[in-house]
């Protein structure tokens, strides 16, 4: 199984921490989060991540190496000094992806089974993608995702929204066919979010429902939340 991960973006909010680090890098418990991150991909079952780098990319790639000290195989995408976005970037790798694959964040730390939205998209012939969806009701962040009433699909994405209907949120783990990317052009600026909303319109973005909330260290709260979090847990995690 291959995992995506993004980590290019500039860490604006984690300033100025990452003025000279980048966000993966920071500590979380005692360690660059990166590692927590691995780790964690690597006991779902994953054997190759991706790590699509752009901002201080030369440091993940010095830290991490070829991953194997974390039972995985690492490669690396870079972006290059033209930010192109979440969507962009996984596109730019379109040559290293596989027929499907998962999409997490690189400031996300997530307490499930991160294989279980690629699993679902395998089992499934009827979509192009898995979104991980948590029942926010705007208590985390922002909800920005409605459900189908059966609660089998995303029936509408939305970032940003304002709209009651919007009680779920976008968990940070999506299983997507490499499909999806082909058709946008090399070096496209996108976002995920377009893709997503593209998706959910076109009845073609399955929905798991997760049962714990989510961790992030992309804000300072969230960094020291989850790094006492984890220090709680004896560094179990």
């Amino acid at each position: 199984m291959q995992a995506v991960v993004l980590a290019g973006g500039l860490a604006t909010r984690m300033r100025p921490h990452t003025e000279t680090v980048p966000k993966v890098l920071l500590e979380v418990a005692g360690r660059p989060f990166v590692e927590w991150q691995l780790e964690k991909l690597a006991r779902c079952g994953f054997s190759r991540v991706l790590l699509c780098v752009a901002y201080l990319g030369e440091q993940v790639r010095s830290h991490v190496g070829d991953g194997s000290r974390f039972g995985l195989r690492v490669e690396y995408a870079d972006e290059g000094p033209r930010l192109l976005g979440t969507a962009g970037a996984v596109r730019a790798a379109l040559a290293q992806l596989d027929d499907a694959f998962v999409v997490t964040y690189g400031d996300s730390y997530l307490p499930f089974d991160y294989a279980s939205p690629l699993a679902m998209l395998v089992d499934h012939d009827d979509c192009d993608g898995v979104m991980a969806a948590y029942c926010n009701r705007g208590k985390w962040d922002s909800s920005n995702v409605q459900l189908s009433p059966d609660r089998q699909w995303i029936a509408a994405y939305e970032k940003g929204s304002t709209d009651d209907q919007f009680d779920h949120i976008d968990y940070g783990c999506l299983a997507l066919r490499r499909r999806v990317f082909e058709p946008l052009g090399s070096g496209v600026v996108l976002g995920l979010e377009v893709l997503q909303s593209q998706l959910a319109m076109a009845r073609k973005l399955r929905a798991l429902v997760a049962e714990e909330r989510f961790y992030e260290i992309g804000s300072p709260d969230g960094w020291h939340e989850l790094s006492a979090l984890l220090e709680e847990k004896g560094n179990s995690r």
